[in-house]
């Protein structure tokens, strides 16, 4: 049996326009799929927010530039506040007020010399060494302070052995008139105390160069403080100015005494006053006061 030969070629002729249709589509697949060669590449879309606008349509997006990070807010240093000098007030003059005149403590002036040191004697002098000590008895003021002079001369004799050697009289010239441990301040035949002639003598008695003397000048007292030798003198009070009183005594004998008689040692001097040991203390008196109540007493000392 001979085979048609029509049948082939009508395949032939149907299966080209298909390899041709195959051909474009793979050629199209691989342009647009393929390996990348001519594929432009679809930029992945990173998600960005989505701001959504209110009052906008909710379908209405903005995609928002990719996220850059705001600037982390360097906080501009706040100015710390720094108190502005109160422009320190250039001192307005104030009105200062005159100084009223507050009297200023000023040193006590000493008087002017009233008699004023001659016959070439320093203008002051001070005699150290001479100790007080008080008295043991409420009229033993002329025991004590001789006991105290003899001491300075290196004459060792007692308070009390000086008062109980002393003779007993109403005459304050001849002895010891009145207790030792009477009332201060009255004068003969009550109790009193002893003038200066009683006193040197017992000192003579006890080995000291001791003179007793009325009418004795402010002159001669600095001459013996400028010698060295400290003076016992016959005052009233702590040298207060006092008056002379005339006193007779039994023996008819008259003498001058004073009301608060007491005995003190003059150690110094200057142009204006005297310095004292009386008893346990010392102080300096004027020229006025020491001569007032030097004279009521007649002058009275005893020297070395």
């Amino acid at each position: 049996m001979t085979t048609s030969p029509v049948k082939p070629n009508r395949f032939i002729y149907l299966s080209i326009p298909l390899v041709i249709l195959l051909a474009a589509g793979a050629f199209f697949t691989i342009r647009t799929q393929g390996f990348g060669y001519f594929v432009t590449p679809t930029p992945t879309i990173t998600p960005t927010s989505t701001i959504m606008l209110v009052g906008a349509d909710s379908n209405a997006t903005q995609t928002a530039t990719p996220f850059q990070p705001l600037p982390t807010d360097t906080p501009t240093p706040t100015a710390t506040f720094t108190p502005t000098p109160t422009e320190t007030p250039t001192p307005t003059a104030t009105n200062t007020p005159l100084p009223t005149n507050t009297p200023q403590p000023q040193p006590t002036a000493k008087p002017l010399p009233t008699n004023a040191p001659v016959d070439g004697l320093p203008s002051s002098f001070q005699i150290t060494g001479v100790v007080g000590h008080a008295q043991s008895h409420m009229l033993s003021c002329e025991a004590r302070a001789a006991a105290d002079w003899a001491a300075f001369y290196g004459v060792s004799v007692s308070e009390n052995t000086i008062q109980s050697a002393l003779p007993v009289s109403d005459n304050p010239d001849v002895g010891f008139v009145g207790n030792v441990n009477g009332t201060w301040g009255q004068i003969p035949p009550n109790d009193y105390g002893v003038h200066a002639g009683p006193i040197a003598s017992v000192l003579i008695n006890y080995g000291a160069s001791a003179t007793a003397s009325k009418g004795v000048s402010l002159s001669e007292i600095r001459r013996q403080i400028a010698s060295g030798n400290p003076v016992i003198v016959w005052v009233v009070g702590a040298v207060w100015g006092g008056s002379p009183v005339s006193y007779t005594a039994s023996d008819g004998s008259t003498t001058t005494v004073a009301y608060y008689e007491h005995v003190v040692i003059v150690t110094g001097y200057d142009e204006t006053g005297f310095t004292f040991v009386d008893g346990n203390s010392s102080y300096w008196r004027s020229n006025a006061s020491f001569a007032s109540s030097f004279g009521a007493l007649n002058k009275m000392a005893i020297t070395h």
